[in-house]
């Protein structure tokens, strides 16, 4: 069976090479700092290519962010000057160090939202979900997947009448529509795959809202029955999407073992939760 690879057009390459980049130092990054942390109470001296903390003048620590951000402005203001004569070479360049500089930046996302160090506790998870979202955008823009593609349809590039054109407008403005229901049904990554493929976000905008999000606090907090059936869908999909991340944590830790039903329960009490009564419900209004 021979593979084919013949979305990997030239075209795609910088993309392609900015996903690498950026899947690495991610990899890298987290690894460094579990090291940092893992040996931040020992008194033995480090030598020379231990990794250790970024530290300015008078002990201030600079977060990787601020790294990637620099990254980012570089390479994008690059990529900026190189889309009027420059070629796909220099392209791959520049979109490689925005890979890196990009996952320096998702890596401590929770930190710039709560502007707050939260690293490692729940909120720091944050971070991870901006990273998968942005390796799964990444990963369907390289197979040829357009995001908002009703705007490719046949139809708008051959029919120039004013009732085919209204119509691809109609179908854009629905197609928005449903990926903004889906959204504030909380299903962060039906609504953003949605947006390549158009059938899952009426999927998405059909289905329950997650039992937290603000579709749920708007509709479902005085309908108690239909808010106890998206939790109880909640707990049910969420299960083994916690179970394999405590497994993992565990393997990190290096205690593998499969984590038992008590633990997994006391941790989707943690996650899933209904969202509170709208403050007119909540005085009564």
């Amino acid at each position: 069976m021979q593979l084919r690879l013949d979305f990997l057009t030239s075209d795609r390459l910088p993309l392609l090479f900015c996903l690498i980049a950026f899947l690495l130092t991610f990899l890298v990054t987290r690894t460094i700092v579990r090291y940092i942390r893992s040996h931040a109470d020992s008194d033995a001296p480090r030598r020379w290519w231990q990794p250790r903390n970024i530290s300015a003048a008078g002990g201030t620590h600079i977060h990787h962010v601020v790294i990637g951000v620099v990254l980012v402005l570089l390479s994008g203001l690059t990529m900026v000057t190189l889309t009027i004569n420059g070629g796909v070479p220099e392209m791959t360049v520049a979109a490689t160090v925005f890979g890196i500089g990009a996952a320096l930046v998702l890596d401590e996302f929770a930190l710039i939202l709560h502007l707050s160090d939260v690293y490692w506790s729940e909120d720091g998870r944050t971070s991870v979900d901006a990273v998968f979202a942005a390796v799964a955008v990444a990963g369907l823009l390289i197979l040829g997947f357009n995001p908002l593609s009703f705007f490719d349809v046949g139809i708008w590039e051959h029919d120039h009448t004013l009732a085919a054109r209204a119509s691809v407008i109609a179908l854009a403005a629905l197609t928005l529509a449903l990926a903004v229901v889906v959204l504030f049904k909380g299903k962060v990554w039906t609504g953003l795959v949605g947006m390549f493929i158009t059938p899952l976000l009426f999927v998405g905008a059909l289905r329950l809202s997650r039992p937290h999000a603000p579709w749920a606090r708007w509709r479902y907090t005085s309908r108690p029955r239909k808010m106890h059936r998206a939790l109880e869908r909640e707990r049910r999909l969420r299960r083994p999407v916690v179970q394999a991340k405590l497994w993992l944590q565990h393997v990190i830790a290096g205690e593998p073992h499969f984590p038992d039903d008590a633990q997994v329960d006391e941790q989707l009490d943690r996650e899933i939760h209904a969202a509170p009564a709208p403050e007119s419900q909540a005085v009564g209004v």
